[in-house]
């Protein structure tokens, strides 16, 4: 198993250079520039920074030196936020990030899981149809539309948790932007889960172990619900990496000093660099998170093999 994931990593170099070449251009070609602004700089000033960030020098330049400094983990610094670097800024985002966003697939996996395994074996019942009407409508409601309303409802009317701010991590600060970012996710896991279990449910090996005589409880937590997560793992690989890069809408709405925000700002401002690292950070986490992926589909599934 090491060797197959040393294997992937190391195949996964092409992919992130190839991602990073593309970042690198698309963001040059958008109008504007990092010091572009209402009032114009001075020509001399203008061309001292220009100096400064290498952007006199032909892209194809521009590139090689980013690529020399990025192997040797260098981001480079913020055209934007003077006197910081790019590591610094995203070392200052990506633990907010963390937090709420593993908070936040956690809650998907237990609600969703239980959720979805629940409505499996209530089938076609009052119960299966009430829950997957509710992942329904968690999933068409987009999140820029629930925050808001929870933020009225729990923040505003009730007023029992902050409708904003991060509060330095205070629990209190983290429940409603979890709560919104989960939602949605947890209505995927559910259905997921549900369709899932159906089909395990009426396997061979089910069957077999229910004719053996074991309790329904072994049938279902040690065998149907673990050869039911399969779909569900595979799902929350590049939804594991989206939510912990941070959510740029919930971020936004809810004032959080994550990855996500700050790709926002850099973009808006044309902050070259920080941007590309932003890039670069989800690129490397949507390869990592693919890869545990496949290794934890090689526990739940014995017939998978890495040789």
């Amino acid at each position: 198993m090491l060797a197959y994931a040393v294997r992937r990593l190391f195949g996964a170099i092409p992919t992130i250079f190839v991602i990073i070449a593309i970042s690198f251009f698309m963001i040059r070609l958008a109008p504007g520039g990092p010091f572009s602004l209402e009032r114009p700089l001075p020509a001399n000033i203008m061309r001292n920074l220009e100096a400064i960030y290498h952007l006199d020098k032909p892209l194809m330049v521009q590139f090689w030196i980013y690529l020399q400094n990025l192997v040797q983990g260098n981001l480079g610094p913020s055209m934007v936020y003077r006197d910081l670097s790019v590591a610094e800024i995203i070392g200052s985002g990506l633990p907010v990030s963390i937090q709420f966003g593993g908070a936040a697939i956690l809650l998907a996996l237990v609600v969703g899981g239980v959720l979805g395994s629940y409505a499996a074996l209530k089938q076609n019942q009052m119960s299966d149809y009430s829950v997957m009407a509710i992942a329904m409508v968690g999933i068409t409601i987009p999140n820029f539309v629930m925050a808001p309303l929870l933020q009225l409802i729990l923040g505003v009317e009730l007023g029992w948790l902050p409708v904003g701010g991060w509060g330095e991590g205070a629990f209190r600060n983290k429940v409603l932007p979890v709560i919104a970012l989960a939602l949605p996710q947890v209505a995927v896991v559910a259905r997921l889960t549900r369709g899932s279990m159906i089909e395990v449910l009426r396997t061979n090996p089910i069957r077999t172990a229910r004719a053996k005589g074991l309790p329904e409880r072994i049938v279902i937590g040690r065998h149907a619900l673990r050869a039911a997560l399969l779909p569900v793992v595979s799902y929350l690989g590049p939804a594991a990496a989206a939510l912990l890069t941070g959510s740029v809408v919930i971020e936004t709405i809810f004032g959080v000093p994550g990855v996500g925000r700050l790709f926002v700002q850099g973009a808006l401002n044309r902050d070259y660099t920080l941007v590309m690292g932003t890039v670069i950070l989800i690129a490397c986490f949507i390869v990592i998170f693919n890869l545990l992926v496949d290794l934890i589909y090689g526990v739940l599934d014995p017939k998978v093999r890495y040789d």
